[in-house]
């Protein structure tokens, strides 16, 4: 299985660089048993059936970017030196971070970010640095808040940089449990009215918890796919969310859900029978051609890039030839691509 394999030409002018207004009003490509259809987002009440299961990621996206100076003592006096900085992850340390510039900085230094916060380096890596903040819990969440920038995909913030619309754009309306540095971006079409309108369909909700990090933005290096490693997440299925997604398999309704972060993290917490467990560790699931799915019925998604790890688990559910008929579909229709854009439904012909 080849990276060239899941290649596609996808003109720039696809890629979508800010959300649809309102969240629902987002085309919607519906792709099952009896073929594609144009849809919107705010047509899923009539889409899904009733007992169906949404399974939605409540991670809370951090304001991760984050422009500082550097202050380095010399025998001339304080030298200091601007520094943008882009937050990963957080290990035993503190948080694992890139700088550029990373050859400006040296172990034991400090970065302020204005009057609201600072960090010293502990650790410097060939790529990147580990920061120990002044600030914890609560307190950092407040003092990023301040002083940082939503993280935007590399491919938006080519075009534009993050500004006060991002803060509300790139947050799920349902965001709550803070980690990730990137969005699950399926999750961004829906607003509470939606959500009204598919709770009176009888559409019931589960809440799991993925902190995406910035390797979901990390192309594939290898030319033989299945040699490829997946980054880690922390993630966790409470044993509520296990619970009713069990149910809900039992009761013959689908599971269904909202994001491929969703969708690894409940595969992960799946046994071999399709039993999901209570879980609460790292998944570096790697989902491409061939695999079984043990629990997903039906998946909602954006169009991802040409040579992703999330193409190829699209391509898993749906079959590859199925899903380049679809995504052809897409780019002759004029979907909007990527975190800003369009959506689609997949459901493979094994959940009909």
């Amino acid at each position: 299985m080849k990276l060239s394999d899941f290649d596609f030409h996808l003109p720039e002018g696809l890629i979508a660089t800010r959300p649809a207004r309102p969240r629902s009003a987002a085309r919607l490509l519906l792709a099952e048993r009896n073929g594609i259809f144009d849809r919107h987002v705010f047509d899923l009440p009539s889409i899904l059936q009733p007992g169906d299961l949404l399974v939605l990621n409540d991670t809370k996206v951090i304001p991760a970017r984050l422009t500082g100076l550097r202050e380095r003592e010399t025998p001339q006096g304080l030298a200091t030196a601007k520094v943008e900085i882009t937050l990963l992850e957080p290990n035993a340390k503190g948080w694992r971070a890139l700088a550029k510039p990373l050859r400006k900085l040296r172990p034991g230094e400090t970065i302020r970010f204005g009057d609201a916060l600072s960090a010293r380096v502990v650790d410097m890596g060939e790529t990147d640095l580990v920061l120990e903040f002044d600030a914890a819990g609560d307190a950092l969440d407040a003092a990023l808040d301040r002083v940082g920038a939503m993280p935007l995909p590399p491919y938006i913030a080519a075009q534009r940089a993050p500004d006060a619309a991002d803060r509300t754009d790139y947050q799920t309306v349902w965001a709550r449990n803070s980690g990730a540095v990137a969005a699950p971006t399926a999750s961004l079409h829906f607003d509470e009215d939606l959500l009204n309108k598919l709770s009176a369909r009888n559409v019931r909700f589960a809440h799991v918890t993925l902190h995406v990090g910035a390797g979901t933005f990390l192309p594939v290096k290898v030319e033989d796919v299945t040699t490829h490693k997946m980054h880690a997440e922390w993630g966790e299925v409470t044993e509520e969310a296990a619970s009713l997604i069990n149910r809900t398999k039992a009761e013959g309704g689908r599971v269904i859900p909202v994001g491929t972060t969703a969708l690894r993290l409940i595969e992960s917490a799946a046994s071999d029978d399709g039993q999901v467990r209570p879980f609460a560790e790292s998944t570096e699931i790697f989902i491409y051609p061939g695999y079984r799915f043990r629990v997903t019925d039906a998946l909602m998604t954006n169009f991802h890039l040409p040579k992703s790890t999330l193409l190829m688990l699209v391509s898993a559910l749906m079959g590859q030839a199925r899903i380049f008929d679809i995504y052809r579909h897409a780019v002759e229709s004029g979907y909007r691509f990527f975190s800003y854009g369009d959506a689609s439904l997949l459901i493979p012909e094994r959940s009909e």
